[in-house]
C-alpha cells in the first residue's frame, strides 16, 4: 500500500472512530434519559451562548496527522441548545465557530554561500513537514575539473497564516448538572479556510476539522459559567490537494458561556 493510499485507510478509520465515539455516547446519554425522569436543575441552560480562546503550542503526530511543530490560536463564539436533561447528564447540541484563526509554522531560512567557480549568495525559505533544525555544513565537488563548492546555515523562523473556521456539527455532555462543578465532553466536525496552503505550499487552504475532549464547567450563578477543556483537535484536506499532512494538535480552550 502505498503512502497516499495508507494515510487514506488512516483517515478512514479515524473518522468513523471518532462517529463511533459519538454514537456511544449518545447511546449512553439515551439511555439514561430512558431510566431518568426529565428533570429542570439550577445549573445548566436551555440556550448557551459562549466566548472562547483556545491554544496549541505544539503538534505531532497523535493519530492521523504528520506535521509537527505547529501552533493553533483561535479565538471562538459558540451556541449550545438543550436537547434533553436529567439527574445525571444534560444533553446538548454544540456549534462553534472561529472568525479568527491563527495557525503557525516553522520555516528553515537558508543562505547559501557559493566560493567556486563564482562567488554569490543565494537565500530561500521553505516549510518542513518534520520539525525545524537549525544547521550547516560545506559542499565540495570537482566535475570535469571544475570545483563546485558552497556552504550553507540554515535558521529557523515561524510563519503564521490567519484563517477562518466552522463546526455546525457538534454535541456537547455536562454530567451531574445539579452541581456547581460539571464535568464536560464533548465533540465537533466542521472546516477550516486559511489565506494560504498549511501545513505547507503543496497542501490546501480549505481543510476539514474534527476534535473530541473533556473538561469541567464551573457555575458561578444560574445563568453565567467557565470551561475549560483539552481536546485532541485534527486538521487536513481529505486529499482535496496534492498533499494531506495533517496536523494534529492538543487544544487547551477557556470559554466564558451565559444564557437561559
Amino acid at each position: 500500500m502505498g503512502q497516499s493510499g495508507s494515510c487514506q485507510f488512516r483517515l478512514a478509520i479515524g473518522v468513523r472512530t471518532f462517529l463511533l465515539i459519538i454514537a456511544l455516547i449518545g447511546m449512553c446519554a439515551f439511555a439514561f434519559a430512558q431510566a431518568t425522569p426529565p428533570i429542570t436543575r439550577d445549573f445548566s441552560r436551555k440556550n448557551t451562548f459562549g466566548f472562547s480562546v483556545a491554544y496549541s503550542n505544539d503538534s505531532s503526530p497523535m493519530i492521523l496527522g504528520v506535521a509537527e511543530n505547529r501552533k493553533l490560536l483561535n479565538f471562538g463564539v459558540s451556541y449550545a441548545r438543550r436537547l434533553w436533561q436529567g439527574s445525571f447528564v444534560n444533553w446538548q447540541y454544540s456549534a462553534e465557530a472561529t472568525p479568527i484563526a491563527l495557525e503557525s509554522d516553522p520555516v528553515i531560512h537558508e543562505v547559501i554561500t557559493f566560493t567556486s567557480p563564482n562567488n554569490g549568495i543565494s537565500t530561500q525559505n521553505f516549510e518542513p513537514v518534520n520539525a525545524c533544525k537549525p544547521g550547516s555544513g560545506t559542499y565540495s565537488q570537482t566535475t570535469g575539473g571544475i570545483t563546485y563548492s558552497y556552504s550553507y546555515v540554515d535558521t529557523c523562523t515561524r510563519q503564521w497564516t490567519v484563517g477562518e473556521g466552522l463546526s455546525p456539527i457538534g454535541f456537547q455532555w455536562n454530567f451531574f448538572p445539579s452541581r456547581k462543578l460539571q464535568p464536560v465532553v464533548m465533540a465537533h466536525g466542521g472546516y477550516l479556510y486559511t489565506t494560504r496552503p498549511i501545513p505547507d505550499t503543496s497542501a490546501g487552504s480549505f481543510n476539514f476539522t474534527f476534535d473530541f475532549g473533556a473538561g469541567v464547567e464551573f457555575w458561578h450563578s444560574a445563568h453565567h459559567s467557565i470551561r475549560a477543556d483539552y481536546r485532541y483537535h485534527h486538521i487536513s484536506n481529505a486529499y482535496t490537494a496534492s498533499d494531506n499532512p495533517g496536523i494534529d494538535s492538543g487544544l487547551f480552550q477557556i470559554t466564558y458561556a451565559f444564557g437561559k
